[in-house]
């Protein structure tokens, strides 16, 4: 079998493997020279934690195993599985995580409240003022700007694999085929679009009503911390985004403790992890509405460098990078991913917003079953 994966970001390249795994040939095309969209402007977190319950938490574990069992084999993806914590600071907070560690799906979660000095003992660098944490131990991380890179050279090695970049898909041309900006028709059994956040042109042409929005936000990355981060940090306003959390506890949280202003005002969270090179990667913002700015602003960095030095207990290395990026979810935010034959022999594969790290693997995984490859 022949299959052309249009898309170079991470669910694009999960798919070649799917396919390469299976031994079927190959032919990825990525519009930009390297892939420069969601994929790489994450944190690089696989986020089980937070994912909601039945299919999507389902889908984050098996990808939790599938990025650990690549990892193995491609050691540049920096695979670690160190956890997460999420600090808390009131009785409020500490309800919320007692409500999560009552679920039933805890235990694959691998929740656990710890005390404040049992968090330290987890990760030393937490040196400031809270009264307990949330501990995921199935959370883990890789480095996202390297990522794509390291698997596409595993993939180079199987010889069935050929990456085209610099090209565009204009259009589909028969049953699994599409033609690129050069002229050139790419002929396979399959097509797969995984095209990301780029919903324009082919996309819009093939489903107008796409059931698929567009998120922007805002990250930063500092200089090397100069000590080891040993998990991934989130705060407690991150219960309120992500649904493992939804509970009594949490609507009493909502209605009872506001926001910052800022954070409110930004759909903001704490989500920080360590990268290889000793750097923090920080954020993030959530922006919905169309059409999105086009500078990044300074008061939702401010307020996440005052959350950080607050866990942190001192003042965070010079911020060295700030940047923006934009991915693609399902209007129904319930669904991990929409997934849709859009042409003889054409699938379109997008929207699964803030999961598309934790989950591309196992997203893949599921459309190579499904397509009988």
């Amino acid at each position: 079998m022949r299959v052309i994966v249009v898309g170079g970001g991470v669910v694009g390249t999960m798919h070649a493997w799917q396919a390469v795994e299976r031994g079927h040939e190959v032919v990825q095309i990525e519009r930009e020279a390297e892939a420069r969209g969601a994929s790489l402007r994450n944190f690089g977190q696989i986020w089980v934690s937070g994912r909601a319950g039945g299919e999507e938490l389902d889908t984050a574990l098996r990808a939790r195993e599938l990025w650990e069992a690549i990892g193995e084999r491609v050691p540049g993806l920096g695979f670690r599985a160190i956890g997460s914590l999420t600090p808390v600071r009131n009785s409020r907070e500490h309800a919320v995580a007692e409500a999560a560690v009552a679920r039933h799906d805890a235990a694959a979660r691998g929740y656990k409240l710890v005390t404040a000095e049992e968090a330290r003992a987890i990760n030393p660098a937490l040196r400031g003022a809270f009264e307990a944490a949330l501990w995921c131990e199935r959370d883990a991380a890789v480095e996202p700007r390297t990522a794509q890179l390291h698997l596409r050279e595993a993939l180079k090695a199987s010889g069935r694999y050929t990456f085209l970049p610099g090209r565009e898909v204009r259009e589909v041309v028969g049953n699994g085929a599409v033609r690129d900006d050069h002229g050139d028709v790419h002929q396979g059994d399959t097509v797969v679009l995984a095209t990301g956040a780029w919903l324009s042109g082919l996309v819009r042409e093939l489903v107008p009503d796409l059931p698929v929005r567009r998120v922007r936000l805002q990250m930063m990355q500092t200089a090397p911390l100069g000590e080891t981060l040993t998990t991934s940090v989130a705060d407690a306003d991150s219960f309120r985004y992500y649904p493992a959390y939804k509970s009594a506890a949490l609507d009493e949280l909502n209605a009872e403790q506001a926001q910052a202003p800022i954070a409110a005002a930004h759909k903001m969270q704490l989500l920080m992890v360590q990268r290889q090179d000793g750097g923090l990667t920080i954020g993030d913002t959530h922006e919905y509405e169309h059409p999105f700015a086009f500078d990044t602003l300074e008061d939702p960095y401010t307020h996440l460098t005052e959350v950080v030095e607050s866990f942190l207990g001192r003042p965070l290395p010079r911020i060295r990078h700030r940047w923006a990026g934009v991915y693609a979810q399902c209007t129904d935010t319930t669904r991990v991913v929409h997934r849709q034959q859009v042409a003889d022999g054409v699938w379109l594969v997008t929207g699964p917003g803030g999961r598309g790290m934790t989950c591309s693997p196992a997203i893949a995984e599921t459309t190579a079953n499904e397509l009988g490859w």
